[in-house]
């Protein structure tokens, strides 16, 4: 019987036609594949001209097919793991499964592939050296506020999953949480049919996509400093000295510094920043 091996497999994010000689060959090759939608797989693999078995690996069942695709290692089979779109375990299941395989010596490999993390950075042009991936924000509460509060004061550009239903809701608290003007790059339905790719300030684009919207989305925020660059070291300075006194009368150091952003103009990520820096 031959050894267990799991092959991670990146997958197209819209266009079949990005899917590599390798990526077809790697499923031509393995005995099952964990899919979160078999059905969208069944694309896929009608595509590249491959017939494995296929299990499906979601959020609701996650637990149980992780046990499950080791007893398939356990017993010899070759075994490939993908989501519907791009590399899996971002922002997708599967991150136990490769674990739990490395941990009892199976063979984990992997197949590179498209990212729609990687597409919209590239296509935002807002510089890649360094980067933030936030993936889908909390829906609300605590969990969200603080989740902004931290985006608010990264000095890297950051990327972030939304879907159509949120992602209006999503720019307005980003405009808000952070510098209205500072610069987003919306990606929709990337490499599909209807994509699009749009750029401006945060406040623009939440007006812009307010409301229910259709395709999945990919936001790129500027990192502080674009914001800044503009903004003059002296209005920046003036900033950061009414926000420590609101921090001295009992404001938090986020609050402070979207009321000096309010009330000077410079911006806010820009004046967290050196709050932290404090």
């Amino acid at each position: 019987m031959s050894e267990g091996r799991l092959v991670v497999c990146a997958t197209p994010i819209g266009n079949l036609g990005d899917a590599s000689e390798r990526l077809a060959a790697a499923l031509r090759g393995v005995d099952v594949v964990y899919a979160e939608d078999t059905r969208r797989t069944a694309k896929l693999l009608a595509h590249v001209g491959a017939s494995p078995r296929s299990r499906s690996m979601f959020a609701g069942n996650e637990k149980e097919r992780t046990e499950r695709l080791l007893v398939d290692l356990r017993s010899g089979l070759a075994v490939a793991l993908v989501s519907d779109a791009g590399t899996p375990t971002i922002s997708d299941p599967g991150a136990e499964a490769i674990r739990r395989a490395r941990e009892e010596g199976f063979a984990v490999t992997a197949v590179p592939g498209p990212s729609a993390v990687t597409t919209a950075v590239a296509t935002a042009g807002l510089g890649g050296d360094r980067f933030s991936f936030e993936g889908f924000l909390p829906r609300k509460g605590k969990e969200r506020a603080s989740r902004l509060e931290r985006i608010a004061g990264d000095d890297k550009a950051t990327v972030i999953f939304s879907s159509p239903a949120r992602v209006g809701r999503d720019l307005a608290d980003l405009a808000a949480a952070l510098d209205p003007g500072v610069e987003v790059v919306v990606a929709r339905e990337l490499t599909k049919v209807h994509e699009e790719v749009w750029a401006g300030a945060l406040d623009e684009a939440a007006r812009r996509w307010a409301g229910e919207q259709r395709g999945e989305f990919t936001l790129v925020l500027a990192p502080p400093s674009a914001a800044a660059a503009g903004s003059g070291e002296e209005r920046l300075d003036e900033a950061v000295e009414t926000a420590r006194a609101l921090i001295e009368r009992g404001s938090s150091p986020s609050q402070a510094a979207r009321a000096a952003a309010a009330e000077t103009g410079a911006p806010r990520r820009a004046i967290y920043q050196l709050l932290l820096e404090d």
